[in-house]
């Protein structure tokens, strides 16, 4: 019995030994990491002006006249990658009884400035996904607010589309297939 617990004991012990030793020290690590070239090289500078996709999902989209049409709910890519469509939300309250519909993305425009717009009648939404980037205070009457600088470069301020939203509910629906 002493014999059958002092080579288990042992092997526990084998077994927690080669754990260690597979285990490289921290200075062994930065030695390796220093002589080995890395496998793709990447310049961190090259992606400057590029936008987050992240962030254009719950961007507001509004037509040519600065009246809101809804928001961007996904963005359809195809195999390799490339964005093809946005899908836009039109109406509805807190995504019930929304009108989803896929639109080409060439023939979505993105903004960088801010919505400017005038009075308080057809004012847009300060809300959604960009929170204090939004127009004036539209307390001013036909007075144009002026715009905020941008004030974020991995996206845009918001998106525009050459529509109105009785067009867009007149659109077919765009439904997510399981085919």
């Amino acid at each position: 019995m002493l014999t059958k617990t002092a080579v288990a004991g042992l092997a526990a012990s084998a077994l927690l030994a080669s754990v260690a030793f597979a285990q490289q020290s921290p200075s062994a690590t930065t030695d390796s990491a220093k002589t080995a070239a890395p496998a793709a090289a990447i310049d961190t500078s090259s992606f400057k002006g590029t936008w987050r996709a992240s962030k254009l999902v719950g961007l507001n989209v509004y037509n040519d006249s600065n009246e809101s049409l809804g928001s961007i709910n996904d963005l359809l890519t195809d195999k390799s990658g490339d964005i093809k469509a946005a899908v836009i939300g039109v109406g509805g309250f807190l995504g019930v009884g929304e009108h989803l519909v896929a639109v080409p993305i060439d023939k979505v425009k993105f903004v960088d400035e801010p919505v400017a717009y005038t009075g308080t009648a057809g004012a847009p939404a300060t809300g959604g996904a960009r929170t204090g980037a939004g127009g004036g205070t539209g307390t001013t009457g036909a007075a144009t607010a002026p715009a905020a600088p941008k004030k974020n470069p991995w996206y845009p301020d918001h998106a525009v589309f050459s529509a109105t939203k009785d067009q867009l509910k007149a659109m077919p629906e765009f439904k997510y297939s399981t085919e």
